[in-house]
């Protein structure tokens, strides 16, 4: 039987769960596919495109999301980008670190162009929806990456210190802590990802808010002229 691209692709994915992605080498996945490793250079010219192509697998989920219908839900809409996002990352082992070593597909730019079309629905300026966007990937990546490294975190010689010296001396952080929670929750994953929004609803309402003075001032010069 050939040797499919997609096998080899959902091969390499399975893979990853089982040995990370420092583990993963061409000669490993080749003998789990019970071929020799330069069989797979007729579908991957190196390991880079075999990683570029799991990464398009692992986040092809966006490509069928749904556009935004209601431009005055956009946040909400935004919202679901960024959980869909933290999902996608998080169904496999290293699936943050794989993506931010390789190079995104079409299929992804187009799903970026749908999102930034539906910003600009909403108001937003091209500049500002993928200003916007990027600043949440960036978040959802960096959060990830985080948390996944506590996963794989062994430390034995760590230990945990004493509750109340730490509280004596770092108040402020451990009140903080006490508002959030596990840093790497959800709780602290939804706090930070509002916290943009917010941000995003501000360049907004004054973006909107130019429009409608430079509308006056239009108005305002027309009737002149008259």
């Amino acid at each position: 039987m050939a040797l499919e691209k997609g096998t080899i692709v959902a091969t390499a994915l399975r893979l990853l769960d089982d040995v990370g992605l420092d583990g993963l080498t061409l000669r490993r996945l080749a003998a789990e596919l019970g071929v020799q490793a330069p069989a797979l250079y007729w579908h991957f010219k190196n390991k880079q495109q075999l990683l570029d192509a799991m990464a398009a697998e692992m986040m092809s989920g966006h490509q069928s999301r749904p556009g935004l219908t209601e431009p005055g839900k956009w946040r909400e809409w935004i919202a679901d980008y960024a959980h869909t996002d933290r999902a996608m990352l998080n169904s496999y082992r290293d699936g943050a670190r794989l993506v931010a070593g390789t190079r995104p597909s079409p299929e992804l730019f187009a799903a970026v162009e749908r999102v930034v079309a539906g910003l600009e629905s909403a108001g937003f300026t091209a500049g500002d929806a993928m200003r916007g966007l990027s600043t949440v990937a960036g978040y959802v990546a960096g959060f990830v990456l985080e948390e996944q490294a506590d996963r794989t975190r062994t430390d034995p010689e760590h230990a945990m210190p004493d509750m109340e010296e730490f509280q004596a001396a770092y108040p402020r952080l451990m009140a903080g802590m006490a508002e959030e929670g596990d840093p790497q929750g959800d709780r602290a994953f939804e706090s930070g990802l509002q916290l943009i929004l917010d941000g995003m609803e501000l360049r907004l309402n004054a973006q909107a808010t130019l429009e409608a003075g430079a509308d006056q001032e239009s108005q305002a010069e027309g009737e002149t002229a008259r």
